[in-house]
């Protein structure tokens, strides 16, 4: 793919990191993937030159090894402004990443230099479809040296999503029954296993296609959104919804008293007759990263990996019109 240069903006002082000068703070160039139209969505991306970046105070600079992307992820406000409203673009997109720490920012501890990292960057910050980004360190866990680099950038969101959605606010329980949107998908995937995992009963849902998948990952009943009665499903405890609209609606008048409908789609239009509703946004957690990678560590939790793409071809692989069910990771390095 070609390579478009922006203006140049000029070198920085920096330090010797890593064997080279200035490694990850700002006078070397690196290839970015850039956003500047938010109608234009994937369309709009373009491979680029830009400055590596620089650490704040408590960041760390890490060299991209690969790079999850979330389709929805440029629908988002934060995308495109910052925390006052204000425009911030172009933007580099992107907030799941694997990779090596390169720097460290001023105050920065808990991490160190040549570490395997990964994690969530802040969605007002994003950047991590680049060769280098600049990450709080507190939103980074460590990544083992048994788990690859395309693993590691295929668990933040979902993984920490499914994990937030079912114990911090689905409050689960061993023997309750869940339904699961989704359930093939990269979210979905993650909630069914980790549901089961915890003594659940897993009703999942989705396209008749899905169905093989979300069985082969746990899930111990199957609804086809397309052609079964959803309502047939009777009572349920807790309901994870990725979908909204009708099947949201629909839902909720499955939901046993005292069960909770969770959202990640946004607020909830139709509430339980006798529960919860909650909807919410997925924030990073060390302890969860760390709990959630051990699972892949010991074959507890497999990951949901759909289209593996180079740096250079990502936005091909973003614009394919070809449907891949399961996580988009961008391999930064070989």
């Amino acid at each position: 793919m070609s390579l478009s240069t922006d203006a140049y903006e000029g070198p920085t002082q920096g330090a010797t990191v890593g064997g080279r000068p200035d490694e990850g703070l700002g006078r070397c160039r690196m290839k970015a993937i850039v956003v500047t139209d938010q109608a234009a969505g994937t369309a709009g991306m373009r491979l680029v030159e830009r400055t590596e970046p620089q650490p704040a105070i408590n960041d760390v600079v890490v060299q991209v090894h690969a790079s999850g992307f979330t389709w929805d992820e440029l629908t988002w406000p934060s995308t495109w402004t910052d925390r006052l409203g204000r425009d911030r673009t172009p933007v580099i997109p992107g907030q799941e990443l694997a990779g090596v720490v390169t720097a460290l920012g001023y105050g920065t501890t808990g991490l160190s230099v040549g570490q395997r990292v990964f994690g969530l960057s802040d969605s007002y910050r994003g950047g991590t479809l680049a060769e280098y980004v600049a990450v709080e360190a507190r939103n980074l866990a460590p990544l083992p040296g048994d788990v690859d680099f395309t693993v590691g950038a295929s668990l933040p969101i979902s993984g920490l999503t499914a994990w937030q959605g079912l114990f911090d606010h689905g409050r689960l329980q061993a023997g309750q029954s869940v339904l699961v949107h989704g359930a093939a998908g990269a979210v979905g995937s993650m909630v069914t296993q980790l549901a089961r995992e915890a003594g659940g009963y897993i009703i999942g849902s989705g396209r008749a296609a899905d169905r093989q998948k979300a069985l082969d990952f746990g899930a111990q009943e199957f609804v086809d959104l397309d052609n079964d009665a959803l309502e047939d499903v009777g009572g349920v405890d807790l309901v994870f919804d990725v979908i909204g609209g009708d099947i949201q609606k629909r839902s909720a008048g499955l939901i046993r008293a005292g069960g909770t409908l969770v959202s990640i789609v946004g607020p909830t239009e139709t509430r339980p007759a006798d529960g919860l509703a909650v909807d919410f946004v997925v924030e990073s957690d060390h302890a969860q990263l760390s709990e959630i990678v051990q699972r892949v560590r010991d074959g507890r939790l497999r990951t949901n990996i759909g289209n593996v793409s180079t740096l250079d071809d990502a936005v091909a692989a973003f614009n394919s019109t070809a449907r891949r069910p399961g996580k988009t990771v961008i391999r930064v390095r070989p």
